[in-house]
C-alpha cells in the first residue's frame, strides 16, 4: 500500500500557533496530528473545568482550525488530535459548530473512555492512557477530524497507521515502528533541531515541524517540509527518541516497543530512516495519570549583592524563621551566581530562593509576604527581591497508577453517532513488563592521554520529566566516543556529576544501537512538575547541566 505521510503541528498546549497552516501549505500530507496534552496541562484543564463544566479542552486548537479547516478539507488532510483533553465530546461538538458556521462539510468523530475521575475521589482529573485503535475505528468509518482525550502521544500516529494499512492488534513489529515514529513526532520541533545539544549544526532560529513517511512494514522516514527551518539528522532523531523514556522496553497500550532494536540512518538531507523496530505484547494494565490539588505555594527570591553572601543569607533565614515555623514545607536554595570583583551589579549578585507550601493559603500567603516585605528597611545591606511575593497560589500533585484494561471502556464515537467499543486484548495477548537483560558493551578504548573537559564536547543529552522522576538520555556521536562513554558514565559516576541525585535511585539503561545511555533518576522532581519542587521542575535542562560537568576525556576524542 502507499506511503502514509503523517505530520505534527503541536507539541504542547501553547506551541506555535501558525504551525497548522505551515504544515498544511508546506507540502503533501495525509494526516496532521496535534499533541496538546501533558501532565501539567491536564491539571490546568481540570481547573478550567471547575469554573466551567463545558470547558476542559484546548481552545487554541479551535482557533487554529477556524483558519485551517478549509485548507485541510481542500487538500484531503485528515486531522487527529488529543486537544479534547478532559472533554473530547465537547470539543467535537465545538468543531461541528465551527464547520457549520464556516460552511465546510466535515465528519467529526471522537474517542472517549479515558476519564476515570469518578472512580478516584479527591482527584481533579484521573485519566487512563488509551491506545490508537479507537482513532483507527473513527478513521475507517470516514471521519475527517478525530478528537481524543488522554491517549498516549504515539497513539496519534499508531491510530492513523493501523487504519491506513489495516494492521491488527497483534501486528506488534509494525505497531512498534509506528510508536517509535509517533514518539519522534510528538514534541514537534524537538525532532528538527529544537532544544538540541548541537543546535549550532544548523539554522534553528525557526525550526519547521516534523513529518514521518510510514510504510506498511512499520518502517518510516522522519523528515520535514522543504524550505522550512531547522534540520533532521540522526542526532536530532536520537535525542527525541531518548526524551521522557525509561528502559529498553517502551510500553504502551497498543504494543511494547523495543527501543534497543531501533536502527537509524541518514537517508539524504533532512531525512532519517527508522527501521528494525521490534514489538512485543502490551502490558495487561493501563497507566492512569491522577492530578489533584496539593495545597498552596508561594515563593520569593532575595537578591544578595557583593560581600558576605553567606552571612546575608543566614540573616534572612533567621529573620523569617518565626513566620516559617507554621509552614508545612519550607525550602531554601542559595544560587551563587555572583562573581568576585564583578563589572556589573547583576553579576555581583547571588539569589536566595524561598519556596513554601502548605494546605492553608493564609499561612503561605499574606503572612509570608508581609514578613518578607517588612524586611525592606530592616534586613541585610542592599536588600531587594526579584518580585514581591504573592498571596499564595494552588499547586498540583501528579501520581501514576495502573489499572486492569477491563476496567476502562475505550469507545470510538463515530461521526454518525454510533458508539463502537474497542476490544480489550485477551490475556494471552499481553505481557507483564520486565527489564531486558544488560546488553553487551563495546570494547573499551585503549589507554591513552586524557584531558579534563566538559562531557558535552563528545556527547549530547536530552532530559525530561515523568511524574516525580526525570530521565537523562546521553548519546555519543561516534563509535569511539561510544566505546568510552559506555564504560565511563556509570550510574555511580552520574551521581558524582549530578549531586542532586547522590541519595536517589539512578537506573542506567544502555541502548547500543543508538550509542546511548538512558538514566532514570527516581524522585528528583518530588510530586511532579505542578508541585514545582526544584529550580527546573520539568528537568528540561538536567541533561545540559550534565554535559557541562568535567571528566577526564581521552584526548583522541577531543
Amino acid at each position: 500500500m502507499s506511503v502514509l505521510r503523517v505530520g505534527n503541528a503541536s507539541g504542547f498546549y501553547g506551541d506555535r500557533f501558525d504551525a497548522m497552516r505551515e504544515m498544511l501549505t508546506g507540502g503533501p500530507l495525509d494526516v496532521l496530528t496535534g499533541d496538546y496534552l501533558a501532565e501539567l496541562t491536564m491539571l490546568i484543564l481540570g481547573r478550567d473545568r471547575l469554573k466551567d463544566p463545558g470547558a476542559g479542552y484546548a481552545r487554541t486548537f479551535l482557533r487554529q482550525l477556524e483558519e485551517c479547516l478549509g485548507l485541510a478539507r481542500e487538500r484531503g488532510v485528515r486531522i487527529v488530535t488529543n486537544a479534547g483533553g478532559l472533554n473530547p465530546a465537547g470539543l467535537a461538538d465545538a468543531v461541528r459548530a465551527l464547520a457549520d458556521r464556516l460552511g465546510i462539510p466535515v465528519r467529526v468523530a471522537h474517542v472517549e473512555g479515558d476519564d476515570l475521575t469518578a472512580a478516584h475521589p479527591g482527584a481533579l482529573a484521573a485519566h487512563a492512557y488509551l491506545g490508537g485503535f479507537g482513532i483507527a475505528e473513527c478513521l475507517r468509518a470516514g471521519a475527517d477530524v478525530v478528537v481524543t482525550g488522554r491517549v498516549t502521544d504515539a497513539a496519534l500516529v499508531t491510530g492513523p497507521a493501523a487504519a491506513h494499512f489495516g494492521w491488527g492488534p497483534t501486528e506488534y513489529d509494525r505497531l512498534a515502528g509506528a510508536v517509535v515514529a509517533g514518539h519522534v513526532l510528538e514534541c514537534g520541533a524537538q525532532a528538527t533541531g529544537g532544544n538540541y545539544s548541537f543546535f549550532q549544526d544548523g539554522d534553528v532560529r525557526r525550526p519547521g515541524f516534523p513529518l514521518a513517511e510510514l510504510h506498511a512494514d512499520g518502517t518510516s522516514v522522519v523528515t520535514k517540509h522543504d524550505g522550512t527551518g531547522g534540520f533532521v539528522d540522526v542526532g536530532t532523531v536520537t535525542a527525541q527518541l531518548l526524551y521522557e523514556t525509561h528502559g529498553a522496553r517502551y510500553a504502551g497500550p497498543d504494543v511494547t516497543a523495543r527501543l534497543d532494536t531501533v536502527r537509524l540512518s541518514q537517508d539524504g538531507p533532512d531525512r532519517v530512516r527508522v527501521e528494525g523496530v521490534r514489538g512485543e505484547a502490551p502490558p495487561p494494565t493501563l497507566k492512569v495519570g491522577l492530578n489533584r490539588l496539593g495545597g498552596f505555594r508561594n515563593e520569593v527570591a532575595f537578591v544578595l549583592t557583593g560581600l558576605d553572601v553567606e552571612a546575608k543569607a543566614a540573616l534572612v533565614r533567621a529573620q523569617l524563621e518565626p513566620v516559617l515555623d507554621r509552614v508545612a514545607d519550607v525550602r531554601w536554595d542559595l544560587a551563587r551566581t555572583d562573581r568576585p570583583d564583578a563589572a556589573t551589579e547583576e553579576t555581583a549578585s547571588a539569589l536566595l530562593r524561598l519556596v513554601v507550601r502548605d494546605a492553608d493559603q493564609q499561612v503561605v500567603g499574606r503572612a509570608l509576604s508581609g514578613a518578607a516585605v517588612e524586611l525592606a528597611l530592616a534586613g541585610y545591606p542592599g536588600f531587594h527581591v526579584l518580585a514581591p511575593p504573592g498571596k499564595g497560589a494552588p499547586y498540583g500533585v501528579f501520581d501514576a497508577l495502573h489499572v486492569p484494561r477491563s476496567t476502562v471502556a475505550h469507545v470510538a464515537v463515530r461521526h454518525d453517532g454510533r458508539r463502537v467499543p474497542v476490544p480489550v486484548p485477551d490475556v494471552q495477548d499481553t505481557a507483564v513488563l520486565r527489564a531486558v537483560p544488560e546488553p553487551p558493551l563495546p570494547r573499551p578504548l585503549p589507554p591513552g592521554p586524557v584531558r579534563r573537559a566538559p562531557l558535552g564536547l563528545v556527547a549530547g543529552a536530552r532530559s525530561g520529566d515523568k511524574g516525580g522522576d526525570a530521565n537523562v538520555g546521553v548519546w555519543a556521536r561516534t563509535d569511539d566516543a561510544w566505546r568510552w562513554l559506555a564504560h565511563e558514565l556509570t550510574a555511580d559516576r552520574f551521581r558524582e556529576l549530578i549531586p542532586e541525585a547522590r541519595d536517589l535511585p539512578v537506573v542506567r539503561h544502555p541502548l547500543p544501537n543508538l550509542r546511548a545511555l538512558n538514566f532514570v533518576v527516581e524522585g528528583i522532581l518530588g510530586e511532579g512538575v505542578a508541585a514545582q519542587a526544584r529550580f527546573d521542575p520539568q528537568a528540561k535542562a538536567l541533561g545540559e547541566w550534565l554535559r557541562a560537568r568535567h571528566l577526564d576525556i581521552p584526548e583522541a576524542l577531543l
